[in-house]
Order: structure tokens, then sequence, then C-alpha cells
């Protein structure tokens, strides 16, 4: 989490001795993506990384398909363990029966601190930014919050008023920079995001050319990140 490594050193070494490189490690996108990237291209090999970000959903490759385009920023819910969370506390359970209901779904690690306290989802807000957006960006410099104060009365409370919760990502372009953030906010029931559920995920991406352009991955199942890879795969050796 803090710098990427093992991970970097394996894809930089996998690279180095003339081989595609295919993760679903967030680390080395986050903290070395410029390195990776540019030495892949000097050695005439793929660098791919598909399942960092709601597992296989084609979100990095399909930017690919779409040059020139300029990605001015974007909102979303990246995080299934708190989306479980939130949703079980809604309806009475308390927050560690949440998590236990999480775990057993196998969304959430034993220590689910990273996913609790938005840290999965500020990483893999930063991916977006690096990769899409071509901004440098600091975990630090993203702005984040977790989950951990909001109560089930809260809970129920925001669903019942038609502004339920959940753990919200956003990045916006402002000028060279961006300002990006991770934490739980109110969003109208009418709203897409009010109606991600589950293990569901969420991104609408803002550019330049199509004002709003939006994926929606509804309740995958554990195979989605393999198939991230597989893909990822095929792409290698296809091209």
């Amino acid at each position: 989490m803090k710098d990427g490594e093992p991970a970097v050193d394996h894809i930089r070494a996998a690279l180095e001795h003339g081989a595609h490189a295919i993760t679903a490690n967030k680390g080395p996108i986050v903290h070395a993506y410029r390195e990776l990237r540019d030495l892949a291209a000097a050695r005439g090999k793929r660098f791919l990384f598909e399942s960092t970000v709601m597992d296989g959903v084609p979100i990095f490759s399909l930017f690919d398909q779409l040059p020139a385009i300029h990605l001015q920023g974007f909102h979303g819910i990246l995080n299934s363990t708190t989306n479980v969370i939130l949703g079980e506390m809604e309806n009475g359970l308390t927050f560690d029966e949440a998590l236990k209901k999480a775990q057993e779904l196998g969304v959430a690690e034993t220590d689910a601190t990273h996913d609790v306290d938005g840290w999965d989802a500020a990483v893999k807000t930063a991916a977006l930014i690096t990769v899409l957006m071509d901004l440098p960006v600091r975990l630090e410099d993203i702005e984040r919050e977790g989950i951990r104060d909001l109560t089930p009365q809260a809970l129920r409370n925001a669903r019942r008023d038609g502004w339920p919760f959940k753990l919200v990502c956003r990045a916006q372009r402002v000028g060279n920079e961006v300002q990006a953030s991770v934490s739980p906010e109110n969003v109208r029931s009418s709203e897409p995001m009010a109606r991600i559920t589950g293990t569901s995920s969420y991104i609408y991406f803002e550019t330049d050319i199509f004002p709003g352009l939006a994926i929606t991955e509804e309740n995958p199942g554990l195979y989605a990140t393999a198939y991230g890879l597989l893909a990822d795969f095929v792409r290698a050796v296809r091209d």
C-alpha cells in the first residue's frame, strides 16, 4: 500500500526479461505507473491491469478505444465491502454483523481496515486519476473518510428520507491539478448511485466529448477479477 513493493520490482523484472506484465495489484499503478508504462513501451511489451478497478469491467481499455478524449472528472462507488456493510446496516444489522456478512460473501478480508477506512477506494481513485487523467496524485492528497462513524439508525433514517449514504469516490480536474476525495455522502434516491447495492459498482465519467458516460457492474461473482486478468492476457498475446 505504501510504495507498491514488492509488486513493482516483480513487474519491472518481468518487463526487463522480455515478458508481458499483467496484474490485479493496485499498488504498482499508484506508485510506479509511468516508469512501468515507459519500460514496457521501450521493451515492446504490454503492461496491463484491467482488474485493478471494478474487477474485469473494461475501464482502462475503454479509454484506449476513445482517442483524444480528455477526462475532466469522475465519481462513483468502487468498494464492494463498504457497499455491502452499509446496505446490511440499513436493514438493521450492527456494524460487526454487517462486516461478518460481507466476509461470508467473500468480498471482505479478515482484516477489512483498508476497506472500512476508505483506503481501498482511495487507491482505486488514485489509479484512475494516474492512468486516465494523466495527472500525478499522492494518496495523501486524496481527502479520505471511512464509514466507521455511521450508525444503523443514521443509515435507516437517511434511507427513509430518500438520501441514503454511499461511500463515494470523486475526482475533478482543476487546471493542471486534481481535487479528489473518498467519503460517505447522502445520495438522492433518484440518482443512479443510490440504486447501487450489494457487491455492485458504479462509475460516471465526465469528458470533453461525452458530458456523461456511466458504467454499472451488477453484483459480480468472484470470477469477475479472474476474467479481467484473462482478458488482459488475451490482449497481450493477440497484439
